[in-house]
């Protein structure tokens, strides 16, 4: 049986990444070598929104749920790619409503990810409009996924919508151009099991 291709959808962790303006810095520092010390040792230092990266819903609800309370079916799935190039106020399209199943885990493509690393990055970035959160809703989604800082802007209606509706938010994705030409993929994008309510994650998509 021959292996599926994975794509690796996800920003690299390094010392001194950018983080959203306010947060606390990245730090990834070496503090131990295998030539010098014997063995080799880094030290992380970081808030838990730094690169990719999962929101639960504590992160704005007060009795939400923290990472480790999610289900592991949460993070795996199929998933669906909506193409919103060009748009800096995401709208709900009739096509979208064709496209997305109930369950899916459904990734924003943007291309905003090209601005990583600059400070036009977080200062103007696309935004969904609030009729995308209603229908995501509806549809019972298990994620939704974007190549952005965040799908909105303070004071953050959109993370309100669906964290306070139980679907937690993937930010600052990358490549998500690689499954463009792809039929139907799987997505699997699991957190630390971290009493928090934010976590690193590693997403990877699966052709199918």
């Amino acid at each position: 049986m021959l292996l599926t291709k994975l794509i690796d959808l996800s920003h690299e962790l390094h010392d001194g990444i950018p983080v959203y303006p306010g947060d606390e810095e990245f730090r990834l520092v070496q503090t131990k070598s295998a030539k010098r010390d014997g063995y080799t040792s880094f030290v992380l230092n970081t808030a838990l929104h730094a690169g990719t990266h999962l929101d639960a819903p504590l992160h704005f609800l007060t009795e939400g749920s923290m990472i480790c309370d999610l289900p592991l079916e949460t993070f795996f799935g199929r998933g669906c790619l909506v193409d919103a190039r060009g748009e800096m106020i995401v709208r709900l399209r009739s096509e979208h409503k064709s496209m997305i199943r109930q369950g899916d885990i459904v990734l924003l493509w943007t291309e905003h990810s090209a601005k990583y690393g600059t400070d036009a990055y977080y200062q103007e970035h696309p935004v969904l409009h609030g009729e995308w959160a209603d229908f995501l809703i509806s549809m019972g989604i298990k994620l939704v996924g974007v190549d952005l800082p965040a799908p909105d802007n303070p004071p953050f209606p959109i993370h309100k919508k669906l964290l306070g509706a139980g679907i937690p938010i993937i930010e600052n994705l990358t490549k998500l151009g690689d499954l463009a030409g792809l039929r139907s993929f799987e997505v699997m994008a699991f957190p630390l099991r971290i009493r928090a309510e934010g976590s690193p994650v590693r997403v990877v998509a699966r052709a199918t």
